[in-house]
């Protein structure tokens, strides 16, 4: 097996025969019909297929697309109660669900709201309102990702009481008026590790599971959990802090990507503001990347807070960890057209919307937000902007041309030559160590039940290095060993091999996809 890497495949192919294959799924059968590319011709006697990609349809793969956030006090009713249900669109004549949009809901909540007693975990409890909650996006057909926020400064007690009982050190809220209400643990208190431990291995073994989770925001502390305005009982244990918890969600977590917030201030105390990049950022953030942590942030189109430093860090890391946004103004509390970019005017947060797209499309995220309440109806009534995002965003992949067989023989060695493209900015992050190239492309033989009976899978195939504009072409040898004689159909796919070559992922092509997500291609008989 080789893989070959060409602009133009179809090099030397005459105006006749790229009239006869023009289509949204078309053959061209003949010797040599493919031309030569760069290494050589296609293989004698195979028949071409040209697919046109799908650009419209939402693809619900993991890590991409939008992600709707849940609030922390919503239960399951929440879908018509707020009118998640039925939005107007000014484009559209009938109203929209918000679901139909999004793969992933994200709940930031409290480590209290998950275990209010000791060992008393509400996954346990079927009629608790977060884990009906939780049950309403996967009855969708929507994945989970989560925040655990300890930090009680603003919000409350975001950490048990049964942790302070137990002799947790804490500190209250300086602005805070109830202290006793609003107080918030040490992170390097060790009673506080304990528990937050037992937790966590807790949490693991419920949502360690890429079926359900997409991926976990994994750091969680500080202000709103967003790793900055720390407070320690010693400051000195800055870096102990941060590589403890780091340690522990990836000890945890070995299925599901997890995140980290980067930002100029991770795990500081940034008491003076968010000035200078505080000496040991990089150095941490690496140490997290290392451990298998791909990248978010919490403060698109805010671009007092997301500066230049963060734009170079993202830049440093695209295409070899996904990138997942967060916007940072809420244009119904936010005084936004303060914003320093001059770009926001008051009372149109459109620009918002605009600025935050903008944004994400220079540092190729995966992944944008719909926040709660106004945020997403604001982006509703942007809604070119939410198809863009489908269509330009994150990874979008389709074989726009195929070259296979039609007559083989039984255990005969044949070759077929795929190249593969990505509509969108951001990459298909094959490469993050707890996916570990789990997915690949496959073809099959399928029976007259459109049933696989066959599955070769080409495991040269590297989807994180599809990249936008760049081509990837192979070609796969294999043999028809042990194929009965009989009248097949070749399909081609993008497989989990974690789960015995099923279906993994979504290809952006919508003509001849079977229910099953197999591309049906061409007729083969089996001699």
């Amino acid at each position: 097996m080789r893989i070959e890497k060409t602009r133009s495949i179809f090099r030397g192919w005459t105006l006749a025969i790229l009239l006869i294959c023009s289509g949204n799924l078309s053959a061209c059968s003949g010797d040599n019909d493919g031309g030569n590319d760069d290494n050589g011709e296609l293989p004698v006697g195979n028949v071409t297929i040209k697919i046109t990609p799908d650009k419209k349809t939402v693809l619900r793969n993991p890590l991409n697309g939008w992600v709707l956030y849940f609030n922390r006090g919503w239960d399951e009713n929440f879908w018509t109660e707020t009118g998640y249900d039925n939005v107007n669109v000014p484009e559209l004549s009938e109203p929209v669900k918000v679901s139909d949009y999004a793969s992933t809901c994200y709940l930031r909540t409290s480590w209290s709201s998950l275990e209010p007693e000791e060992g008393k975990y509400i996954w346990n409890d079927p009629n608790a309102r977060l884990t009906r909650l939780l049950k309403s996006a996967l009855d969708r057909g929507m994945r989970l990702s989560f925040r655990i926020v300890v930090d009680g400064r603003d919000q409350g007690l975001n950490t048990p009481q049964y942790v302070f009982d137990a002799g947790a050190d804490w500190y209250p809220d300086p602005n805070g008026s109830n202290g006793a209400n609003r107080k918030s643990p040490y992170p390097d208190d060790p009673v506080f590790q304990q528990k937050y431990e037992k937790f966590i291995e807790a949490f693991a073994q419920k949502f360690n599971d890429p079926d359900k989770v997409d991926f976990i925001d994994a750091y969680g502390l500080g202000k709103w959990g967003e790793a900055h305005t720390m407070v320690y009982k010693d400051y000195g244990n800055k870096s102990k802090v941060f590589d403890w918890i780091t340690s522990l969600y990836a000890r945890c977590f070995t299925k599901i990507p997890l995140v980290i917030n980067y930002h100029r201030l991770v795990g500081a105390n940034n008491t003076s503001g968010w000035g200078a990049v505080a000496s040991d950022t990089e150095q941490l953030l690496n140490s997290a990347i290392d451990k298998g942590y791909s990248l978010r942030h919490d403060a698109f189109g805010m671009n007092g807070y997301y500066q230049d430093w963060e734009k170079q860090f993202a830049s440093r890391w695209n295409y070899k960890r996904p990138i997942i946004m967060e916007g940072g103004w809420i244009i119904n509390q936010h005084r936004y057209w303060i914003d320093p970019s001059n770009k926001y005017r008051e009372g149109h947060p459109e620009d918002v919307r605009q600025g935050e797209f903008d944004a994400s499309a220079e540092a190729r995220v995966n992944m944008m937000d719909f926040r709660g309440g106004d945020e997403t109806a604001s982006w509703f009534k942007c809604f070119a902007l939410v198809q863009r995002f489908v269509s330009e965003g994150g990874y979008r992949l389709y074989p726009d041309m195929i070259s296979l067989p039609k007559e083989v023989k039984g255990g005969q060695k044949v070759t077929i030559v795929h190249r593969w493209n990505n509509m969108g900015w951001g990459y298909c992050p094959t490469n993050i160590p707890q996916w570990n190239q789990r997915y690949k492309v496959a073809f099959a033989l399928l029976d007259d039940k459109k049933e696989v009976k066959k599955v070769f899978v080409d495991e040269q195939t590297d989807l994180s290095t599809w990249l936008k504009g760049q081509p990837a072409t192979y070609n796969f040898d294999l043999t028809l060993k042990g194929i009965s004689v009989g009248a097949y159909k070749w399909a081609v796919g993008l497989v989990d091999t974690t789960k015995n070559n099923a279906i993994g992922l979504q290809m952006a092509v919508k003509n001849n996809l079977l229910e099953s997500g197999w591309v049906e291609l061409l007729d083969v008989k089996v001699n």
